[in-house]
This record gives C-alpha cells, sequence and structure tokens, in this order.
C-alpha cells in the first residue's frame, strides 16, 4: 500500500507532516476546477475533492489523498485570484466582514471513498488602501483561494475565527487523520523510528 497526496500545496504538505505522516509520492491532479452554474460553495468544494481524488492516477490498494479549500462570501465563491488586481478586489469584499471557509477532504483506495468537509468562520477586518496594497506587495496572495492565506501576513487581519484553524490554512487535521485512519494509514509515526531504519 503506498500513500499518495494529490495536491501541490507545501501547506498540506507540511500539515501531514504535523501528524507523522509523509505520502510516498505527490501527484497533483489537473482537473477543471470552474464551478457550475448556480453551484452553491459547500456543494463544489466537497465535488471538487472528489473529482481530484478520482483523478490521481493511482494503483487500486494506493490511498489517495485529496483536498479543496473554497473561500465564501454569502453565495459567493472566491476562488484563487488570478492576479493582484483580483486579489485586492476580493480583500475590498471581505474586508470588515465575515466570511467562510470550507474544506472538503476525499480519501481514496480502489473503489471506496471517505470524505468530510469542514466550513470555519472568519471575520477579517477593515482594510485600508494601505494595508491591502502591502499585503498584495508581498505576493502571499499567489494560488490562495480568496487571495489570502491565514498563516502568512494576511494573519495580521483575522482578529476572529471560529472552526478549524488547520482547515482554513488547507487541511482540517482533525477529520483528516480520521479518514487516514479509516483508509488504513498509521499516524503518529515518530521521526525516531523512521531515523532507526537502515
Amino acid at each position: 500500500m503506498g500513500f499518495i497526496l494529490g495536491s501541490g500545496s507545501p501547506r498540506r504538505l507540511e500539515l501531514l507532516g504535523q501528524i507523522g505522516v509523509v505520502p510516498d509520492d505527490v501527484r497533483p491532479p489537473d482537473i477543471n476546477e470552474d464551478p457550475a452554474p448556480n453551484e452553491l460553495p459547500r456543494p463544489y468544494c466537497a465535488r471538487m475533492a472528489r473529482e481530484k481524488a478520482a483523478a490521481v492516477i493511482a494503483d487500486a490498494n494506493d490511498v489517495v489523498l485529496c483536498a479543496d479549500t473554497t473561500v465564501a462570501l454569502g453565495r459567493r465563491i472566491l476562488g484563487k485570484p488570478a492576479d493582484a488586481a483580483e486579489a485586492a478586489s476580493f480583500l475590498r469584499l471581505m474586508s470588515g466582514r465575515r466570511h467562510r471557509v470550507i474544506t472538503a477532504v476525499a480519501v481514496r483506495c480502489g473503489d471506496q471513498l471517505w470524505e468530510r468537509d469542514v466550513v470555519s468562520t472568519v471575520r477579517m477586518k477593515s482594510l485600508s488602501d494601505h494595508e491591502i496594497d502591502g499585503y498584495i506587495a508581498t505576493e502571499d496572495w499567489c494560488g490562495k483561494a480568496g487571495g489570502y492565506g491565514i498563516q502568512g501576513p494576511a494573519g495580521a487581519f483575522i482578529p476572529w475565527i471560529s472552526g478549524s484553524f488547520t482547515g482554513i490554512v488547507g487541511l482540517p487535521l482533525a477529520e483528516t487523520a480520521g479518514l487516514l485512519q479509516s483508509a488504513g494509514i498509521a499516524i503518529w509515526k515518530t521521526r525516531s523510528n523512521s531515523q532507526d531504519q537502515p
């Protein structure tokens, strides 16, 4: 049995490492991530995780983990910004308001699928143009849903959350650990044990 991370996100790789899980391979899937017409954020996010898991090429006994993180402002899905101008527009939309961050996780082994999604609420403080311009200049927004990452400089914009911090980062660890254990993946492997191997 091999364990494949179906994501190119360095944050998800780091989070897995926190529970002693190191993938045998990393294979980011290439799928169409456009929402369907009138698709709501939570069903969209769960569909993306399932479709990513289905798209990863793996042997029948390999365990594949994929996830999708979606930022939702009401019914609107804020995806990964195409450029700095769109990232700034997302920040202006969220400024002084609450939004939801949904992360769906799908774990596949052969024809079996285990899945969970976690919804967290995030309040962003009112942002000045100076703060927005300063954050955009860091380029930390690149490749991040909603145009920000809570674990980076934008953490200074977030005075309050309700839910899963690791879910907001991109992989809810409590739920992910449960899914991996259901699929037969051991967690909490100690570094000393792995270093003792020849």
